[in-house]
């Protein structure tokens, strides 16, 4: 199954409140999720949609609707540092 990411505009800014390299890699997993949703993807309860991606130090928490994944917040995983990120 092909899933499309939502990226709002709220995201977008904060996105690029992050540093180049971790833009990149987060831009690339996403593009990578599309087709497939294995590598470092966990679910994270069994009876919501919620995912956890792992980019690097990051967590990116997105939730599955049919083929869309829309994101819920991004944390750095060593820190109680919250990005939020309405993908």
């Amino acid at each position: 199954m092909r899933y499309r990411p939502e990226i709002k505009e709220e995201a977008r800014r904060q996105l690029r409140a992050l540093g180049k390299e971790q833009r990149r890699n987060i831009g690339r997993r996403l593009d990578a999720l599309q087709n497939n949703l294995s590598d470092d993807v966990r679910k994270l309860t069994a009876k919501t949609q919620e995912y956890r991606l792992r980019v690097g130090t990051l967590r990116v928490l997105f939730t599955l609707e049919k083929d869309l994944i829309r994101g819920v917040c991004c944390e750095r995983s060593q820190g109680s540092l919250w990005v939020t990120l309405s993908l």
